[in-house]
């Protein structure tokens, strides 16, 4: 109980928990009902969340993420995995909740996004934040707004929610080797649409990050 408690007080004093730095504590409280963990994980990661919504269904993003972690609230004693894999069941249930408000309006299709929106409300991860360096924050999403929404999908789990390709496979329900060819395409065409010389360095840069991609 000792970790617990220094987390705990952790809280309360700052008012915020690394849940990298935590994260088995953490869980463990939330797990048990301890109110100040459940707002720990909300802290940490509706930000996220809120910006992958935004990004697809902007006139309903605000109720989602707010559905999107009663749902986590709800069924996070059942959870069983690393932090990893917990932005992972997030995500899920987020991708799953878009889903049904689709099949629900009868559109396969969500709004258009504006740019300036997305830019606003949208924490990008680490896990191709290096590819995105070439551009600025607002014109990376601006540009990641036009794309097909499937390419826009897997683009954004990649990098707004930090997620690997194995998890946003999962969460889109597509083979890896579609989601890298949709990442593939998605980001070739981003760095056609950027001025040459940075261009020729998003490009090397997501060659890196997606060695299987077809050429």
């Amino acid at each position: 109980m000792w970790p617990l408690l220094v987390v705990e007080r952790s809280w309360l004093h700052h008012g915020r928990v690394a849940l990298s730095e935590q994260f088995d504590a953490v869980l463990v409280a939330a797990q048990g009902g301890a109110p100040w963990a459940v707002e720990a994980i909300y802290r940490d990661l509706h930000p996220s969340v809120l910006g992958f919504l935004r990004h697809r269904a902007p006139n309903d993003a605000e109720d989602l993420a707010a559905d999107v972690f009663i749902a986590v609230a709800e069924g996070v004693d059942r959870f069983q995995g690393c932090e990893t894999r917990f932005r992972s069941w997030v995500f899920t249930i987020a991708y799953r909740h878009l889903v049904d408000l689709r099949r629900r309006a009868g559109r396969r299709r969500t709004e258009p996004s504006p740019p300036d929106l997305v830019a606003e409300h949208t924490v990008i991860g680490d896990a191709e934040h290096d590819v995105m360096l070439a551009i600025s924050t607002r014109s990376a999403l601006a540009r990641v707004a036009a794309l097909p929404p499937a390419q826009a999908e897997v683009i954004l789990l990649r990098i707004v929610a930090d997620l690997p390709v194995d998890d946003v496979a999962s969460i889109v329900g597509r083979r890896k080797g579609a989601v890298r060819a949709l990442q593939h395409r998605a980001l070739r065409r981003l760095a056609r649409e950027m001025p040459d010389g940075a261009a020729e360095g998003f490009v090397g840069r997501q060659a890196r990050l997606n060695p299987l991609a077809p050429q």
